[in-house]
């Protein structure tokens, strides 16, 4: 194919609808910005200008794209023009959200504030920042609310506020979820997208509202609330969790493994539909999966000299954290000298096994290591029967083939992912311990987790290298998006006819 034959192809590409899209995306989020301006008002921060500044910039970027760039669109969205949406969306979107890092000088450079916004939208948690009492309130108030825009997907934002996509809205839905297959509240997508949000923010106000209530200040419990709610894992002050009661650390709990369940099913859980809930294989492999997590740990930390309720309480809050890929960390307790080697086990594999497809968590998926466990266990079966003939199912449903062979390219290309990020992290001049643990927990969306810290007791962030740094930001946006979206573009065949 000639180059102007190709360029020819590119230009049949709906490009105008993408910019409406990401203009109407735009001005969604710098209307959001009033939220940390209003804070840094009231606290006296001194940030309340670059807010401002941030807001009109992102404010100003959206009505171009919408009003000037995407005039005249057709609302016709096609699968290609999905994936390019899905990708763009997600570089674009945290180069914005990174402004207010770099205006406020929160940071020192640009690829420190990106990493910021990245590990926020991609409610990874991981982060740049040092000392948190330092940074303004407005600036924190807007880092912990770019993990809740980013917990149910950018892409899910735009198909519940544009009804007009109609299949395209189909189409984002599958590039947004690219890796598994997803429930539907309601045969037409807005509607059911629309009902997941309701979900999403009734969980919210709901665990807000707990938080106050037990006698947490506003601030700490709604910057919390974001990141329990998303699976996000920033933490307002240098303080972390050591302000929170007992009966509060319970509540976040709960709600961390609220967040790492289908949001289909938390819509069954809230109607009332409990035997929906309990019929679904993958929340029973979840369940099972804490609860014997969280003896495991709570007994060895129990060995390790620590009280049975704190050992209970400790194992069950990160047990909830880490399945979920929420990323909380609970403060050291001195009473524990070493992590015991069983906990760092047992964290490792849920690191990668992550949380439910349909969730805010990340990770592998519980789905998809049933459906590799199922295929193995079919195959083995044949080789004792040659003529039996099994099916993988899940729920009681076939698979299909075609996407069995598409949960084995992205558990390829998702160790091939992490496998590269250790490799880089490594030649940056990292333990090989501590390069595995933060590829793997960047990848997976987790972020902060004591083994880091295990593994290397002086790791910081801001100390890595700025090849390790996009390094790691490209695997957060990867594992985000669940990979496929991002390499679909940078494939020379998505380019063709």
């Amino acid at each position: 194919m000639s180059k102007r034959t190709a360029i020819s192809h590119i230009r049949t590409f709906n490009f105008r609808l993408i910019y409406k899209l990401l203009g109407s995306l735009l001005m969604w989020l710098s209307a959001a910005m009033i939220l940390p301006c209003a804070v840094s008002l009231v606290c006296h921060d001194g940030s309340q200008f670059e807010l401002s500044i941030s807001m009109l910039l992102m404010l100003a970027a959206g009505l171009f794209l919408h009003n000037i760039a995407g005039r005249g669109a057709a609302y016709e969205l096609h699968e290609k023009e999905s994936f390019w949406l899905t990708s763009l969306m997600w570089l674009l979107i945290p180069l914005l959200g990174a402004m207010p890092f770099v205006l406020s000088g929160s940071v020192n450079n640009f690829v420190d504030a990106l990493f910021e916004s990245v590990s926020g939208f991609t409610t990874t948690g991981s982060s740049i920042l040092t000392n948190l009492d330092e940074v303004p309130r407005g600036v924190i108030v807007w880092r912990s609310m770019t993990q809740w825009v980013g917990g149910l997907g950018l892409i899910m934002f735009i198909i519940a506020m544009q009804r007009r996509l109609h299949v395209g809205g189909t189409h984002l839905y599958g590039a947004e979820f690219s890796g598994t297959i997803q429930r539907k509240l309601n045969p037409h997508m807005t509607t059911s997208v629309s009902l997941m949000w309701r979900v999403y923010i009734a969980m919210t106000i709901g665990l807000l509202a707990i938080l106050l209530l037990t006698g947490n200040g506003f601030l700490n419990a709604f910057c919390i609330t974001m990141s329990a709610v998303s699976s996000g894992g920033f933490l307002p002050s240098s303080a972390g969790l050591s302000d929170f009661s007992t009966l509060s650390l319970g509540v976040l709990t709960v709600f961390m493994l609220f967040s790492g369940i289908n949001i289909a099913l938390l819509y069954k859980l809230f109607t009332g539909h409990f035997a929906d809930m309990w019929h679904d294989e993958e929340l029973r492999l979840y369940l099972i999966l804490f609860i014997c997590g969280a003896s495991a740990i709570a007994v060895s930390m129990y060995s390790a000299c620590i009280t049975l309720p704190s050992a209970i309480g400790r194992a069950c809050f990160h047990v909830a954290s880490t399945i979920s890929t929420c990323g909380l960390v609970l403060p050291a307790d001195t009473s524990m000298p070493t992590w015991p080697l069983l906990a760092a086990i047992i964290t490792l594999l849920f690191i990668v096994l992550g949380a439910s497809a349909g969730s805010t968590g990340g990770g592998l998926k519980l789905k998809r290591v049933m459906i590799l466990f199922r295929y193995v266990q079919n195959y083995l079966l044949s080789m004792v029967h040659p003529r039996a003939v099994a099916k993988v199912k899940i729920d009681g449903r076939v698979i299909s083939n075609e996407y069995i062979n598409k949960v084995f390219a992205f558990v390829f290309l998702y160790m091939a992912f992490a496998a590269g990020g250790t490799l880089l992290l490594t030649d940056s001049g990292q333990p090989l311990a501590s390069s595995i643990c933060l590829a793997l927990a960047n990848l997976s969306n987790l972020g902060p987790t004591p083994l880091i810290h295990i593994a290397d007791p002086t790791f910081c962030y801001t100390a890595l290298p700025t090849l390790s740094k996009c390094g790691l930001i490209v695997l957060m946006l990867a594992g985000r998006i669940e990979i496929f979206a991002l390499i679909a573009i940078f494939s020379p065949a998505y380019w063709k006819r």
